[in-house]
């Protein structure tokens, strides 16, 4: 019984590994009969999965990098505000000081006018001074010539005096009994009393004429007096106003100091804002750059995403494992994303495939071929083609953007999408990385 127990065990046993081998087996043959179509979709999804994470985390990293320099800019937006305002106070300061400094101009004007009117009067009087010291002179000469003629004339009038009394008594008889007739007595006598009327009118004269001249003397004296206290008066006054226009030069030139640092400040606050602003459009390119980085990768992604079509459904153009979508309407914005898709290619010197290696004007002509437009072969005939556009700031989207020995396209915000070197291939760049030469618009 034992024996059948155990027999039948073993046959189960026996059973049960011959089934598992049946299931390797055919798991195994089912491997190797798979369908390999299966497997390449597998893959695909694998790699489009790995794709799409890695995409991803690009455009992560992008708008991380966006927000870092948005924080920067906005830093720098407020120091610069800071800047203009302190700028702005200072040129206002400036502005100030010069109005007061122009009122002590005027001021200055006025003292100045008053120190010559007050040398002018001053040399006026003192050369009225000069003419009444002369006139003065002259009456004195005269009152002395009075004076001196009142002496001869009161000699002679004593002489005569002392002539006619020398004898004695002297009287009307005496003339009486001299004479030898009454006439004669008449004429003697009257020729006396005119003697003596002579003598006294002659006295009274002179007398008159020294009181006159000395009246006249004493009047010029008075007015030279005068005159001399105006000029004390003026000369003062011209002493007060020489003062004052020291004071009035030293406050402006303080104040021509005070201007010319203040000046000096303002100048430095305006390199510092230019310094400012030059990174601000720094960062601004900087950030332009990671968005249009951040919209070739969402593009990317949404390529990856998509799914393949079969390659006789495609209305694209394929080359290096890509798929790439035909050239839509004839706009610069659709030059841009006809452009960008070939983001990475090579870079041939010489070439004109926009697939398999093209160089700068290569890619030009290429890309604007495809929409129907012929341009020249080199970079050079390129910066004659279409219109002229005078800067960077009226730049459109597709516009030519030349440099020497060198030609891109304008992909808006500062960046530019070219065939640059071997090493990178076609890629992104900021408009700015060299002297512009040229821009040209080739759809208008």
């Amino acid at each position: 019984m034992k024996k059948r127990r155990f027999e039948k065990s073993k046959f189960c046993r026996l059973f049960v590994t011959l089934l598992l081998s049946l299931s390797l087996f055919f798991a195994q043959g089912l491997a190797v009969f798979a369908d390999p179509d299966e497997e390449a979709q597998a893959a695909a999804a694998a790699a489009q999965a790995e794709a799409e994470a890695a995409a991803q985390q690009q455009i992560e990293q992008a708008k991380q990098q966006q927000e870092a320099l948005q924080g920067q800019i906005a830093g720098l937006e407020q120091q610069k505000g800071n800047t203009q305002g302190q700028l702005s106070a200072t040129r206002g300061n400036i502005s100030t000081m010069q109005g007061i400094q122009a009122s002590l101009s005027d001021e200055m004007d006025e003292v100045d006018q008053s120190i010559a009117e007050s040398i002018a009067s001053i040399q006026m009087l003192e050369e009225q001074i000069a003419e009444l010291e002369i006139q003065i002179g002259i009456k004195q000469e005269e009152y002395d010539e009075a004076r001196h003629q009142e002496d001869i004339q009161y000699e002679a009038m004593k002489n005569r005096v002392r002539f006619m009394y020398e004898r004695g008594e002297f009287t009307y008889m005496d003339l009486l009994l001299t004479s030898s007739s009454f006439g004669d007595m008449l004429n003697k006598a009257d020729y006396v009393e005119k003697l003596y009327e002579y003598d006294r009118e002659m006295l009274f004269a002179f007398q008159e004429t020294q009181r006159v001249v000395e009246e006249a003397r004493i009047a010029l004296e008075d007015e030279q007096a005068e005159l001399e206290e105006s000029q004390h008066g003026l000369e003062e006054e011209k002493a007060a106003l020489e003062e004052k226009m020291a004071e009035l030069q030293e406050a402006y030139e303080d104040y021509e100091s005070r201007i010319a640092s203040a000046q000096a400040q303002a100048n430095e606050l305006q390199r510092i804002m230019n310094d400012q602003q030059r990174q601000i459009s720094a960062l601004q390119q900087q950030k332009n750059a990671q968005a249009a980085l951040q919209r070739q990768l969402e593009q990317r992604k949404a390529a990856a995403a998509a799914p393949a079509q079969p390659a006789a459904a495609s209305s694209g153009s394929t080359g290096g494992g890509k798929t790439y979508n035909p050239p839509a309407s004839s706009t610069g914005s659709s030059v841009v994303s006809y452009a960008c898709q070939f983001v990475g290619n090579p870079y041939v010197y010489g070439g004109t495939s926009l697939t398999n290696g093209c160089d700068c004007s290569g890619f030009t002509q290429s890309v604007y071929k495809a929409f129907g437009y012929s341009l020249p072969r080199t970079d050079s005939q390129q910066r004659g083609a279409g219109i002229g556009i005078d800067s960077l700031e009226n730049a459109a989207p597709g516009d030519l953007i030349c440099y020497a020995g060198h030609v891109a396209i304008y992909c808006g915000n500062g960046q530019i999408v070219h065939a640059s070197t071997a090493r990178t291939g076609i890629k992104y760049s900021i408009a700015t990385y060299r002297p512009i030469l040229a821009i040209r618009r080739i759809i208008y």
